[in-house]
């Protein structure tokens, strides 16, 4: 039996959470959040814990026991918590806006990338350099600032580009003159 899958997740002091067939909600006070489970794995809410338990024990079971343990873990964390990444823009002239629903990065190309935010996540900038996503789905949150990050990843020469916050870019040395 999966490790990970036996383990019961406690439900954090002010927040609520149903199962309605296949369907887990949760609410809490950063939002509220949906997760729909596979059919081969029930949930159960019993004593402020919840408790994944599989149907059988065959390959595909086994997968889903632990991951779905785990998304339900996250989902709680999301509506107490949240999550958050904080990314970096690197270079002369480099920055971002948000206008609205969407965020605008001027990237030294001759116009902008423009990238529409989806619902359920907020993208904030500040200095112009610094953006940071966060949201409810961790998964989600992960997703967006991924694809922030895909308009111009660090490159190894000069260090330019969207990175992480903390995040260590490997240098190379450049082309040296042949003497």
């Amino acid at each position: 039996m999966s490790r990970i899958g036996k383990k019961s997740i406690a439900v954090p002091a002010g927040t609520t959470v149903s199962v309605a067939g296949q369907v887990v909600s949760a609410k809490g006070a950063k939002g509220t959040a949906e997760y729909t489970v596979p059919a081969c794995i029930t949930v159960t809410v019993e004593d402020g814990k919840v408790k994944v338990m599989r149907s059988g024990d065959g390959k595909r079971e086994r997968e889903l026991h632990g991951t779905t343990r785990n998304r339900l873990a996250n989902m709680l964390k999301g509506v107490t918590q949240g999550f958050q990444k904080v990314l970096e823009l690197q270079g002369v002239g480099y920055r971002a806006q948000v206008q609205g629903r969407e965020i605008s990065l001027s990237l030294g190309g001759a116009s902008p990338y423009v990238y529409a935010v989806p619902a359920g996540v907020e993208v904030s900038v500040e200095n112009n350099t610094k953006i940071t996503v966060k949201g409810v789905d961790n998964q989600l949150v992960g997703a967006v600032a991924a694809k922030i990050r895909s308009y111009y990843p660090p490159e190894p020469y000069k260090g330019k580009g969207i990175r992480y916050e903390n995040e260590y870019v490997r240098r190379k040395a450049g082309k040296t003159a042949a003497g």
